[in-house]
C-alpha cells in the first residue's frame, strides 16, 4: 500500500502501513498536508493548492499535489507551518547546538531535545563547513525544517550562521532567517604579542582613565585589577576584534531589523583568553552599545576535535568559575565551543553556570555517522579509512588537532566486529574527524564519488540505527551537564 490509498481515508487508516509519515499529518486552511515515502524518496503530498510546487495528480476522485523537498517547498512550508521556521532559542537558560554536516542528523536530535529540557540549535553549520561538504545555507536550514515538519518537533529550534568573519556572510544567513550569528573575530586578534612589543605601545588616555588604577568588583567574591602591562597588552590583542564586533553589530542587529541573537566568538586564539581580557572585551562592549546573547572566550586547555578535554581540569575550574561569573556580570550566557565529547568539563560547566549555557557540537554527529557505517557495512568503512590516512595531512591543514597516526591500530589485523572499537580511541577519532569534507568529496577517475554516494545510500537505509545512536550519544552530553529529563 502507498500513500495514494491512505488519501480517500485520511483520519480512518494508520498512516505507517501506506508509508506516510504520521506526525507529518497536519491541516491548514481546510487542506491537509503530510509527508510520505514515494520509493527511495520523501515527498509532501497536498490535498488542495495551497502553494507547494509539484505535480498535481488525481487518484480515487481526489486532486493532490506531491510535491520534492526543494528550497522553494521549504519555504511555503516554513510560511504555512512555522513550526518548521527557526526560532532564537539563546534566550533559553539552556541551548545546544548540533551541527548536522550531513543533513540527515536531524531526525535522532529531535528525540534528544523532545526528552531534554535544552532548546536545541539543529542548523548550525560555519563556512569552512560549507565548503569542505559543498551545502549552502539553504540546504541546512532546509533539511532542519523538512525534517522537524516530519517528526511533529513542535518545541522550537534555532538555526547559526556559524563563525562567521565577513558582513557578507552575516548578511547571507540573516536573509536566509538564521536566528543566530555567531561572529568569529579571529581575523582581528593579534595573536603574538609580546611584552617586549608592548613597551612602544601608549595607551590611549580614555583607556586608561577607564582602567588603571581602578578595581572592578562583579560580584560573588571576584574582583579584577587592571595593571599597564596587562592592559597594553590586551588593547593590542583584542582591540581590532572589538571594533569589528561593534562595526557587524551596528550594521545588522542594532536597528532590529533581523530577529537573531548575536555571539561573539574570541576563542580562535593561539592562547587562552583570561578573566581579564573577557571582562575588558565584555566590558568595552557594553559600552559601545553591543548586546549580546553569548560570548565564546578561549578556555585554559585544549577543547580539540572529537576527543575529550586536554589540559588541567584543577585550573579549567577555577577559571570557568570567574568566566561564569563575568558572563552573569553582563547579562549573557557563556558559549562552549568544540563542545563534542568533552565529558570531563561536562559538570564543571553545569555547576559553574548554574545550568544556563550554550554548548556547540558538530563533529561527533559525523563521527557517529560514520561508526553506523563500520557496524553496518565494515568493507566499506575499511575503504574511507585507508583513505582517510593518506588525506590526514591534508585535512590537518583546516583543523588543529595532536593525532599520532602511529597510533592507530592497523585495521588489517583487525576482525569486523572490532572496528567499531576505533570510535573509542582518540587518534582513529580525530582521523575520521577533520577528513570529512575529503572523504565526502573523493572522486573516482571518471568523476564520480568514490564514497559519497554509497555512504548515503547506507545512511538512508540505516536511520533508526543512526537516530538510536545520535540519542544515546548527545543524551550522555545532555546528562553530564546536568540538563534534566522532561
Amino acid at each position: 500500500m502507498n500513500y495514494e490509498q491512505f488519501i480517500p481515508q485520511i483520519g480512518a487508516a494508520s498512516p505507517a502501513q501506506f508509508g506516510v509519515f504520521e506526525k507529518s499529518i497536519n491541516t491548514v486552511g481546510g487542506v491537509t498536508v503530510f509527508m510520505a515515502k514515494d520509493g527511495d524518496e520523501t515527498v509532501i503530498i497536498s490535498t488542495g493548492d495551497i502553494g507547494f510546487a509539484g505535480e498535481s495528480i488525481t487518484a480515487s476522485g481526489v486532486s493532490y499535489v506531491k510535491a520534492p523537498l526543494n528550497h522553494e517547498n521549504a519555504c511555503v512550508l516554513r510560511r504555512l507551518f512555522p513550526f518548521t521556521a527557526p526560532v532564537r532559542v539563546l534566550g533559553h537558560e539552556r541551548s545546544f547546538g548540533v551541527g548536522d554536516r550531513l543533513g540527515i542528523a536531524t531526525p535522532g536530535h529531535i528525540r534528544v531535545f523532545e526528552d531534554f529540557d535544552a532548546y536545541p540549535v539543529l542548523a548550525q553549520q560555519s563556512m569552512r563547513e560549507l565548503t569542505l561538504t559543498n551545502r549552502t545555507y539553504e540546504d541546512v536550514v532546509d533539511s532542519a525544517s523538512f525534517f522537524v515538519y516530519r517528526d511533529g518537533f513542535k518545541k522550537g529550534f534555532g538555526a547559526d550562521g556559524d563563525h562567521l568573519k565577513t558582513a557578507k556572510d552575516v548578511e547571507y544567513a540573516l536573509s536566509l532567517g538564521f536566528t543566530m550569528i555567531t561572529l568569529d573575530c579571529s581575523d582581528h586578534i593579534k595573536n603574538g604579542v609580546t611584552d617586549e612589543m608592548c613597551a612602544d605601545f601608549v595607551i590611549p588616555s580614555e583607556f586608561s582613565q577607564r582602567y588603571l588604577g581602578k578595581t572592578f568588583d562583579i560580584g560573588e567574591g571576584v574582583t579584577l585589577t587592571f595593571n599597564e602591562t596587562e592592559l597594553k597588552k590586551i588593547l593590542m590583542i583584542y582591540g581590532g576584534a572589538i571594533d569589528f564586533a561593534h562595526e557587524i553589530y551596528s550594521a545588522f542587529f542594532a536597528s532590529g531589523k533581523y530577529d537573531a541573537d548575536f555571539e561573539i566568538s574570541i576563542d580562535e586564539t593561539a592562547t587562552p583568553t583570561t578573566p581579564l581580557q573577557h571582562f575588558f572585551v565584555a566590558s568595552e562592549l557594553t559600552r559601545c552599545g553591543v548586546k549580546c546573547a553569548t560570548v565564546a572566550p578561549r578556555f585554559c586547555g585544549e577543547f580539540q576535535k572529537g576527543v575529550d578535554y586536554i589540559g588541567d581540569l584543577k585550573q579549567f575550574e577555577e577559571e570557568m568559575a570567574v568566566h561564569s561569573t563575568i558572563a552573569r556580570h553582563f547579562g549573557y550566557k557563556l558559549s562552549i565551543h568544540s563542545g563534542s565529547d568533552k565529558f570531563s568539563t561536562f559538570p564543571i560547566i553545569g555547576e559553574k553556570n548554574r545550568g544556563v549555557f550554550h554548548v556547540k557540537t558538530a563533529g561527533t554527529n559525523w563521527l557517529e555517522a560514520m561508526r553506523v557505517v563500520a557496524v553496518a557495512d565494515p568493507s566499506l568503512y575499511r575503504q574511507i579509512h585507508k583513505y582517510a590516512l593518506t588525506a590526514f595531512a591534508e585535512a590537518s591543514t583546516y583543523y588543529h588537532v595532536t593525532t599520532d597516526l602511529n597510533k592507530i591500530p592497523d585495521i588489517d589485523k583487525m576482525s569486523d566486529s572490532e572496528l567499531p572499537e576505533l570510535f573509542t580511541q582518540n587518534d582513529p577519532r580525530q582521523l575520521i574527524h577533520i577528513t570529512y569534507g575529503l572523504i565526502l568529496n573523493k572522486k573516482t577517475p571518471d568523476g564520480k564519488f568514490e564514497f559519497k554516494d554509497r555512504l548515503y545510500k547506507l545512511w538512508r537505509e540505516k536511520e533508526d540505527l543512526y537516530s538510536d545512536a545520535l540519542y544515546s550519544h548527545i543524551g550522555r552530553h545532555l546528562t553530564e551537564l546536568g540538563v534534566a529529563r522532561v
